[in-house]
């Protein structure tokens, strides 16, 4: 493959990464709720390997080109966030609160709870899904390619998935630094990770099913 084009793909990819929406507000969330914000961007770059690996067995173009198929799978995903950010807003929880409950507490739940919540959003995640089906495919070469379309299309997807490993990581440890030590700000500011992510599945389910 072509390092320009690489080097233009991790550039668009990162400032995708960057811009908050259900992902960030995921880990900032755990950041603040959870022992370790590591098992919550896990499941969140997990979510974005089953991406990869669906868009490399061609999978995508067969999502791309059913709209039912499109849609029934974005309203699963916002329906999702509606009901996880209305659980943080209900039980916003602060590091002090996780760390009385002791290794997977009730208010965060177990390790793998958490890692699945993370893959479920991602794995969800609109964002995602415009991003494999739509902007990838951009930077494939097709024409006399080389590597094969399904290996420039598993190398694209670990580039995505270190950014977001990265960005996602520094945003629940920076959310747990700075907060750490004030429960009431901790506490505000996970309850507006949980308005964002109520907010963004609402916004597109009335989006969605407004376009069926």
């Amino acid at each position: 493959m072509d390092f320009g084009l690489l080097l233009s793909f991790l550039a668009l990819d990162l400032l995708l990464v960057c811009v908050p929406g259900a992902d960030w507000a995921y880990a900032i969330a755990a950041g603040l709720r959870e022992r370790s914000v590591t098992w919550a961007v896990g499941g969140l770059v997990a979510g974005y390997a089953l991406h990869t690996l669906l868009a490399a067995a061609g999978l995508a173009v067969l999502v791309a080109g059913s709209p039912g198929l499109l849609t029934a799978l974005t309203v699963a995903g916002a329906a999702y966030l509606v009901w996880l950010g209305w659980g943080v807003l209900r039980r916003p929880g602060t590091p002090d609160a996780a760390r009385e409950e002791g290794p997977g507490g009730a208010e965060g739940g177990s390790r793998a709870r958490v890692f699945l919540r993370g893959a479920t959003i991602s794995g969800l995640n609109p964002k995602g899904l415009l991003l494999y089906l739509s902007v990838l495919p951009q930077f494939l070469v097709t024409r006399g390619a080389h590597p094969p379309v399904p290996v420039q299309t598993v190398v694209l997807g670990l580039l995505h998935m270190a950014c977001c490993a990265a960005v996602y990581l520094t945003v629940g440890l920076a959310a747990r630094a700075v907060l750490g030590a004030r429960p009431a700000a901790a506490r505000a500011v996970t309850r507006t990770s949980g308005a964002a992510m109520l907010g963004i599945g609402a916004f597109l389910l009335v989006q969605r099913l407004a376009l069926s």
